[in-house]
């Protein structure tokens, strides 16, 4: 798979982030001319593409070696909280805190745009955001940098 292949992480990181928000788009184009309810087709057709947006986010942010930064395992951040209390870990406990918080932030500016909003109003936001993560690697993949390899 092209995660495994790529060693340089700024171009790993613009890859899979373009093809992450073209999928977030594909879902946006389905979901803005259906009737909302979401029939049974647009519902499940957005879903598969989100949730494989979803899925190169998850392996990408694993091949990145990103701590605490695996949106699936919110509860393994949690569990390493407690830990880190227990060590007293301050640094380590800070960064777990703030991904926790950036992962409550988003989940409820999601939910706020849903509702008051509308779905489509929150798929285009995280498309933009995605999209501008996207930008941000492929300039920062241009100049050499040690941070770059990812020890494959």
């Amino acid at each position: 798979m092209l995660i495994g292949r790529l060693a340089h992480r700024g171009r790993l990181l613009a890859v899979t982030a373009t093809a992450e928000c073209l999928l977030l788009l594909g879902a946006l184009a389905v979901a803005v001319p259906a009737a909302e309810p979401f029939g049974t087709a647009p519902r499940d057709l957005i879903a598969v593409l989100a949730a494989v947006a979803l899925g190169l986010q998850n392996a990408t942010a694993r091949a990145l070696a990103v701590p605490d930064a695996t949106t699936t395992v919110l509860t393994m951040t949690v569990t390493g909280i407690a830990a880190d209390l227990r060590a007293r870990n301050g640094r380590v406990l800070f960064r777990r805190l703030l991904a926790v918080l950036a992962m409550l932030v988003g989940g409820l500016a999601g939910a706020l745009l849903v509702l008051h909003a509308s779905p489509a109003a929150a798929l285009a936001v995280a498309a933009a955001l995605v999209g501008l993560v996207a930008a941000g690697g492929w300039l920062a993949s241009r100049t050499p940098a040690g941070w770059h390899t990812t020890g494959h």
